[in-house]
């Protein structure tokens, strides 16, 4: 392990496009949740945001800035990566070297910045939050950041995430 961090897993989404609740669904034979959780074992602490979690968003569905918001106030670490509750193929090499570069964000193959697979300093991201974060966009909470983009290395990718039918067939097609 390179420094100490703390984990926050969004998982409590509307998952709208999917048409049901996305940590439930497995592939591989692991939920996604316990894939993302699962990826964090290294991390001091791990929170988990959404229903059944150590804490829910305020209001619940209220968005990623607004599940951050929730738990971000629990943990204490200098650095905190925070991951979505849909990527099947995130790892825990992964999430060590997005702490390694902190402050970083992972970044897909067409050269995407993946908000919600990343490494931030908590203080500044405390800092950034708005004072009402339902409905507000992560985007715009880390604009300031000078943020690391990272290249994740891995087959699958460890930022494919699962928001549609489509994405999650294409994950269980690999394994």
């Amino acid at each position: 392990m390179t420094i100490g961090f703390d984990g926050l897993v969004l998982a409590g989404g509307r998952a709208a496009r999917m048409g049901q609740p996305k940590p439930a669904l497995a592939v591989a034979g692991r939920t996604l949740l316990s894939s993302a959780v699962g990826a964090l074992r290294n991390a001091g602490e791990v929170i988990v945001v959404g229903p059944g979690g150590d804490v829910q968003e305020e209001p619940p569905y209220g968005g990623p800035v607004a599940a951050v918001a929730a738990g971000l106030p629990l943990l204490s670490a200098g650095v905190v990566v925070v991951l979505a509750a849909d990527l099947p193929f995130v790892t825990a090499a992964a999430i060590e070297t997005l702490v390694r570069h902190a402050p970083a964000v992972a970044i897909d193959d067409a050269g995407r910045p993946q908000l919600l697979l990343a490494a931030y300093r908590t203080d500044e991201l405390r800092l950034a939050l708005p004072a009402d974060p339902a409905g507000a966009s992560m985007r715009t909470v880390v604009s300031g950041m000078a943020l690391r983009r990272v290249t994740l290395d891995g087959s699958p990718p460890p930022w494919w995430d699962c928001d549609t039918p489509i994405q999650l067939a294409q994950a269980r097609s690999w394994r």
